[in-house]
């Protein structure tokens, strides 16, 4: 007989992207992140914050879904300058290309932690290639057939929001 996986509560979709944010920005920024809170896609609009980085990478099999993580220009720079090991005024977010690889695996290898939790509760799927959008106050939608589950992070001073959303069909 089968057995069937747990279902994929919020709070294994909470544990799961931590520990996979946690995990890659040790080993790639050399920093800690930290939980700030969960929230909702209204409070996270009616909160200021903008981000002028979006990036994300899907994943798809017995779990379908897409981990979007939003920073703004200020950690680019940060996540940039700590990957090259130069100073932060020594990057140029001009060089669209330099922040889209280092923006791009940052957020590769963090859904790949998120994708191997999933793997590990019996939900087997496989990631696409990121995608990386720059401009002003970039804002992520909701298909209508997922479920949204947005947290935000704190690394060195920058908020960080990653937003995953389930396929709910």
């Amino acid at each position: 007989m089968v057995s069937t996986p747990p279902p994929i509560s919020d709070t294994v979709i909470q544990k799961s992207i931590a520990l996979a944010m946690d995990n890659v920005f040790r080993i790639m920024l050399k920093r800690e992140v930290s939980f700030v809170e969960k929230t909702t896609a209204e409070a996270l609009q009616s909160s200021g914050n903008q981000f002028h980085v979006v990036s994300n990478v899907g994943f798809v099999g017995d779990a379908c879904g897409i981990v979007y993580l939003c920073l703004t220009d200020g950690f680019a720079m940060h996540a940039v300058s700590h990957v090259l090991g130069s100073a932060a005024s020594d990057v140029d977010l001009a060089d669209h290309d330099l922040v889209k690889d280092v923006i791009g695996e940052l957020t590769n290898m963090t859904a790949g932690g998120f994708k191997n939790a999933l793997c590990d509760l019996g939900y087997p799927c496989k990631l696409t290639l990121p995608t990386i959008v720059r401009g002003q106050s970039v804002k992520v939608s909701c298909f209508k057939s997922s479920i949204r589950h947005i947290f935000v992070f704190d690394c060195a001073g920058h908020r960080i929001v990653a937003d995953i959303q389930l396929n709910n069909g």
